[in-house]
C-alpha cells in the first residue's frame, strides 16, 4: 500500500534553503513554507504538521524569543521541532534552546545532508504521534452528544452517550448501518468507504437515525479523520436538535457523504411491495419457487427478480437474513398458527 505522505512546515526566509528542501523531500513530505515564526505559529496550528523546522539562520536568535509558544500548545507539542542553526550560534542555541526543541542541525552541514536526515527519520519507522486520536482519545467519553470511532462502516469504539441513545453496549460486529434505512445501507457503507479514502478531513450532513425503540430522529452529524491514512479511523458526532443548521465555515464539506446522507432521510418510510410481501409470507410457510408460481400464477423468474430485489433492499446475502429481517422489524404480518 502507498505510504502516506508526512507534514512538513519550513519557517525560513530563504528561498533558496526552502527550494532545496522542497527538491530533496517532496517524495515522502507535503511541504509547506513561511517566512516567520509568528506566521508559522498559526499555520502549524492550522496545518498540525508532523515535522516543523525552524531556519534560525534566517530569523536571527530575537526572532526564536516566541519559540516557547510551540511547545505551550497541546496539539504543538505532538509535531517534532527542529531548529536549523548558524554553525558560531551553537552554545547560545543549546543553552537556551534544547528543552524546547527535539533536534538541532547547523550549517556545518548541506542542505543534501539535512534531507538525507529528515528522510532517514522516517524511513527508520519513527513513529509520529497521532495528536488528533490522542486529543480526542482523552475526550471520548465525557462528551455529552453521542460519538462513534470509525474505520469505514465498522464501529470500533463509542461513548456513554451514543450507548444510551442507541441502547448498545457490545461493538463487536456492529456497524453504523445498523442504525440507518434498510434500502440505504449500500449507499451509506459506499459514501463511508469513499469518505475514508477521500482527501476531506471533515465532512457535515443531516441525516434520520434509528433509534432503539424504531423511532426516526433526524439529526446533524459530523464526521471528522483522525489521521490521513487511507482506511484510517475517524469519528462521527450526532447533534440533535429542533433546527438543524450546517456550518460550510468549519473543515472541508463531503459532497458525496451529504447526497448519501440526504437520500437517507428522504425515504423515512420502508415498506415492501404487495407482490414482495406475498412471496416472503409463502416462503416463511416452506414453499418453494415452483410452489410459489403455482400459487400468485407468476412465472419462476419473475419470482426470482422479486427474491433479488428483496435482498438488496434489506441489504441482506440471502433471503433467510431478508425474511428474519422483515419480521423482526414489523414489517410482514405473519400469523402464528
Amino acid at each position: 500500500m502507498k505510504t502516506e505522505k508526512k507534514h512538513l512546515l519550513i519557517i525560513s526566509s530563504q528561498k533558496k534553503l526552502t527550494a532545496d528542501l522542497k527538491e530533496g523531500l517532496s517524495v515522502q513530505f507535503v511541504i509547506h513554507a513561511v517566512n516567520s515564526l509568528h506566521t508559522g505559529y498559526s499555520t502549524a496550528l492550522k496545518l498540525l504538521p508532523d515535522i516543523i523546522l525552524i531556519d534560525q539562520t534566517s530569523l536571527n536568535l530575537k526572532g526564536l524569543r516566541n519559540l516557547g509558544n510551540f511547545r505551550s500548545t497541546h496539539f504543538l507539542k505532538k509535531s517534532h521541532l527542529i531548529i536549523y542553526g548558524e554553525a558560531l550560534e551553537r552554545t547560545l542555541i543549546e543553552e537556551t534552546y534544547n528543552d524546547l526543541v527535539d533536534q538541532t542541525f547547523y550549517t556545518t552541514i548541506s542542505t543534501a545532508c539535512l534531507c538525507d536526515e529528515l528522510l532517514e527519520f522516517v524511513s527508520n519507522g519513527r513513529t509520529l504521534t497521532n495528536y488528533w486520536k490522542d486529543a480526542f482519545l482523552g475526550l471520548f467519553n465525557i462528551m455529552e452528544n453521542p460519538v462513534v470511532l470509525l474505520q469505514q462502516e465498522n464501529i470500533i469504539a463509542m461513548n456513554d452517550a451514543f450507548k444510551h441513545s442507541f441502547k448498545v453496549h457490545k461493538t463487536d460486529g456492529l456497524k453504523l448501518t445498523d442504525f440507518v434505512h434498510c434500502e440505504n445501507k449500500a449507499k451509506v457503507k459506499t459514501s463511508l468507504r469513499n469518505f475514508s479514502k477521500g482527501k476531506h478531513m471533515q465532512a457535515n450532513t443531516k441525516t434520520s437515525l434509528r433509534l432503539s425503540n424504531g423511532k426516526i430522529r433526524e439529526a446533524k452529524i459530523s464526521f471528522s479523520k483522525l489521521d490521513r491514512m487511507i482506511d484510517g479511523q475517524f469519528i462521527m458526532m450526532i447533534h440533535y436538535s429542533e433546527n438543524l443548521e450546517l456550518s460550510d465555515q468549519v473543515g472541508s464539506k463531503s459532497d458525496l457523504v451529504e447526497k448519501c446522507f440526504e437520500e437517507n432521510s428522504i425515504q423515512t418510510t420502508f415498506n415492501f411491495s404487495k407482490r414482495e410481501k406475498e412471496i416472503i409470507l409463502l416462503l416463511c410457510k416452506g414453499y418453494k419457487t415452483k410452489e410459489i408460481s403455482e400459487t400468485l400464477f407468476i412465472s419462476p423468474k419473475t419470482i426470482e427478480k422479486h427474491r433479488a430485489n428483496i435482498i438488496k433492499r434489506t441489504n441482506s446475502d440471502t433471503i433467510l437474513e431478508s425474511i428474519i429481517y422483515a419480521i423482526n422489524h414489523d414489517l410482514i404480518n405473519v400469523k402464528v398458527t
